[in-house]
């Protein structure tokens, strides 16, 4: 069927089986270099994705080398999730890298080599209005507390606190809620035109 082809978004994570019962609880900590080198590469992001719009209306390509750094920053944040407190599922330390490297967390976006000029004008606000809805269900906009995907990992870390291990349902979830937010993170950004598909797996 149409709707169980693979997203041109690839979003994996691999639960470590080794995971320490207690280092989560310190990990806000020694995540705060990514963290900070994170803010000026979203910056730069938000910057080269306004060129990329502009590109793309009037050429119908994505510039590839602005293509390439944003994939980099997104795949980025992925591990930086994926070790911190937007998965929890893996001990390793992420690498301060763009490039795709030996990590259980990776992201891929396959590169278009055309985009419609007309759908750049409203892909990211009219149609993705949906998506960002489950989005901000998940990251916590209906309330002042976490979100869906914190709490699922917190309760994650419990189970792995008292029973040395990670649910493996909790992580199916938590990982599936993060490839969601990133696919739509992708579309809105203007890597593809592929709509969002409106389920957890590939």
């Amino acid at each position: 069927m149409a709707t169980d082809a693979p997203y041109p978004v690839s979003v994996d994570g691999e639960l470590d089986p080794e995971l320490g019962r207690w280092l989560w609880l310190v990990k806000w900590l020694m995540a705060i270099p990514h963290f900070v080198v994170l803010i000026f590469l979203w910056i730069a992001f938000i910057v080269l994705t306004v060129i990329a719009f502009f590109a793309i209306l009037f050429t119908g390509r994505y510039p590839r080398g602005i293509f390439a750094f944003n994939v980099g920053v997104l795949r980025w944040t992925w591990r930086m999730l994926f070790y911190s407190y937007g998965a929890l599922a893996t001990d390793r330390y992420p690498p301060f890298s763009l490039s795709t490297r030996d990590y259980p967390a990776n992201l891929e976006v396959e590169y278009p080599e055309e985009l419609s000029r007309g759908l750049v004008l409203v892909k990211w606000w009219l149609l993705a209005i949906p998506q960002y809805i489950v989005v901000w269900f998940l990251d916590g906009g209906a309330g002042p507390g976490p979100g869906l995907v914190t709490i699922l990992a917190f309760f994650g870390a419990v189970g792995l606190l008292f029973t040395g291990r990670y649910p493996a349902d909790i992580f199916e979830l938590v990982l599936g809620f993060n490839r969601w937010a990133l696919r739509v993170t992708a579309y809105a950004t203007l890597m593809t035109d592929k709509y969002p598909p409106f389920r957890l797996s590939q």
